[in-house]
C-alpha cells in the first residue's frame, strides 16, 4: 500500500483560518507571521491541510519511492506553539539559531511560544534562508529527492 501525504495544499482562505484561530493571543501572532512571511517571501500563501499556512511549493521523493510535496517555509499558529516550518530542519540554520531567543526545535519545526521571545532580524534571515535554501531539505535527507512545484529552482 502506497502511502499517500495527507497534508496538501487547500483551497481555503487563509485570512478565514487565522481569524479563527483561538485563543485571541495566537490569532493575533498569526496574523503577525502572515504578514512577515508574505513580505520575506513576497509569495502568496496557501492552507495546507487544516491548519498550515504555507509559501511555495517542493516534491519530495525517497529511495523507497515515497513522495509528497510541502511548502517551501510556513507556520501553524497552535495553541501550545507558533510552529515555523522549513526555517531548520535537522541542525541547519545553527548560526540563527544561537541568536534566535526563546525557542524549541523539532526534526523539521521550529517551535515559539510568544513572537515576544525571538529577534525579529534573526527571524526574518532564517525566513529567508529558509525560503532561498529548498535543498537544505535534500542535504539533511540521504537518498531523497526535491523538484520545486513552484517555478523556482530548489
Amino acid at each position: 500500500m502506497a502511502y499517500e501525504t495527507k497534508t496538501r495544499p487547500t483551497d481555503r482562505s487563509v485570512l478565514e483560518f487565522l481569524h479563527s484561530v483561538e485563543p485571541p493571543r495566537r490569532r493575533d501572532q498569526g496574523l503577525e507571521l502572515l504578514d512577515l512571511f508574505s513580505e520575506v517571501t513576497g509569495a502568496e500563501p496557501a492552507l495546507w491541510g487544516p491548519s498550515i499556512v504555507g509559501y511555495g511549493r517542493l516534491r519530495y521523493t525517497y529511495a523507497t519511492g515515497n513522495s509528497g510535496e510541502m511548502p517551501r517555509v510556513g507556520f501553524s499558529p497552535r495553541k501550545a506553539a507558533l510552529s515555523l516550518y522549513g526555517l531548520t530542519l535537522y541542525g541547519s540554520n545553527a548560526d540563527l539559531l544561537e541568536r534566535l531567543g526563546k525557542h524549541r526545535v523539532g526534526k523539521g519545526c521550529l517551535y515559539v511560544n510568544k513572537l515576544e521571545d525571538v529577534d525579529h532580524e534573526v527571524l526574518v534571515a532564517m525566513i529567508r534562508r529558509g525560503w532561498a535554501e529548498g535543498d537544505d531539505f535534500e542535504a539533511s535527507h540521504p537518498g531523497v529527492t526535491i523538484e520545486p512545484l513552484d517555478g523556482r529552482d530548489a
